[in-house]
């Protein structure tokens, strides 16, 4: 079988260092929710300075997608893959060191638009290198490194919990070393025929890759693929901003008890995506996601039959973490890759990832109140979406999946990475 074939190591360190900006995009997220109480007590903060940095974080990575994809397939992916990292280093070193408010914000822009672009450019350059045999699985390795770097995060949170600015400047400034480490290596990471993909990314008309958007080719799977993961990562997004606050103002638990239940659930996850990506180019990963999508969906339903209470939401956090591996973002990026074309895969899912991520940061805005006013309404939406994600993902599974199977291999089936 495919899917079972072995990948030599250096495709999986390829991977690895691609997945490093799944790594930060959530580390950055969760380290600045998980300091912000700290920055507001430090920096005697206002409340829309504090409201201000939280909703920047989203904002410029959802431009930096949108930007650094498309300057990616402009300007040669791995180009702007080696000098984006390093920019959210750079960023993130300011983040760390910060000595006032200002300071702060200036280091939330620079990482957060770094690391917007190097979401799209980071998958395309993996999807790039991969085999055809091998691409599901390598790019469902990211999804790993994104895991790793929420658990790390909200781990060095807890155990720095009690140490103020000290432990706030610690949990930013592994992010500040992970990316310079990162830099290091994928500088001398070389892909066989490297200088031949560069020469014609040079050669290229500056607008073809633009003009190839508007082609059907690139546009259903980017509608596609855009209506999965925007209705997907509504509930995604709600939840990973907020499931402690509902748990704590809509089912009455404690902080602590909400706190442990987001907690207990992160191996889960983890262990959970590592056996997506085992499945990932055999046709299991499909078969799995319609099951997926069904317990996705029952979860919300339970969820919002019981208005949020706490044996409901208990059974929700039980069925949707078994379920979200396998019908979710992970499917997203292992669909937009073998889907999408590939001289506008930089592009298009940058473009993909701005859209979805600006529309969670509206509706993160207006989450709190809605709420307040009906935690029923607020969960019955997302269980609608989530219904509307899983029927995306069922077109996408039937019609383009097949389709973009039985293409002719592109000319990145042929490369490897070397080191």
């Amino acid at each position: 079988m495919a899917g079972t074939r072995p990948i030599p190591k250096p495709l999986w360190k390829a991977a690895a260092l691609s997945g490093m900006a799944s790594y930060l995009d959530a580390g950055l997220i969760v380290s600045i929710s998980v300091n912000l109480a700290i920055y507001r007590d430090s920096y005697d903060m206002g409340v829309w300075m504090a409201g201000a940095i939280s909703a920047i974080v989203t904002g410029c990575i959802a431009v930096g997608s949108l930007v650094g994809g498309r300057l990616a397939d402009l300007f040669g992916r791995r180009r702007v893959y080696n000098w984006d990292i390093f920019c959210f280093a750079l960023g993130a070193i300011v983040i760390t060191l910060a000595p006032d408010d200002i300071t702060l914000l200036i280091g939330v822009l620079v990482a957060g638009l770094a690391a917007g672009a190097d979401l799209p450019t980071s998958l395309a350059v993996v999807s790039d290198a991969a085999p055809s045999w091998a691409r599901g699985r390598l790019v469902a390795f990211t999804q790993v490194m994104w895991m790793l770097g929420i658990a790390v995060a909200i781990f060095l949170g807890f155990v720095l919990s009690t140490t103020g600015m000290t432990g706030a400047r610690l949990i930013t400034g592994q992010l500040a070393v992970a990316a310079l480490v990162t830099w290091a290596l994928r500088s001398r990471l070389k892909l066989s025929d490297e200088q031949d993909t560069e020469a014609e990314t040079a050669a290229a008309p500056p607008g073809s890759s633009l003009k190839n958007i508007w082609t059907r080719a690139a546009l259903l799977p980017m509608t596609a693929t855009f209506v999965f993961y925007v209705t997907w990562g509504l509930g995604a997004n709600t939840f990973g901003q907020f499931g402690t606050y509902l748990l704590v103002t809509v089912s009455d638990a404690s902080q602590s008890l909400a706190t442990g239940i987001n907690l207990a659930f992160i191996p889960i996850g983890v262990l959970l995506t590592f056996a997506f990506v085992r499945v990932a180019d055999t046709p299991w990963r499909d078969r799995l996601f319609h099951v997926a999508a069904v317990v996705q969906i029952l979860a919300f339903v339970i969820a919002s039959l019981t208005a949020g209470a706490l044996v409901g939401m208990l059974v929700f956090f039980v069925l949707y973490q078994l379920s979200n591996p396998f019908a979710g973002e992970a499917n997203y990026k292992v669909w937009s890759q073998l889907t999408l074309p590939a001289d506008t895969r930089g592009t298009t899912q940058g473009f993909t990832y701005a859209l979805s991520r600006g529309v969670f940061a509206v509706a993160a805005f207006f989450t709190p109140a809605l709420a307040d006013y009906s935690p029923a309404v607020l969960l019955w939406t997302i269980t609608a979406c989530m219904t509307a994600a899983a029927f995306a993902g069922g077109f996408i599974i039937r019609v383009l999946v097949p389709r973009a199977t039985g293409a002719a291999q592109d000319r990145a089936d042929l490369r490897v990475p070397s080191t």
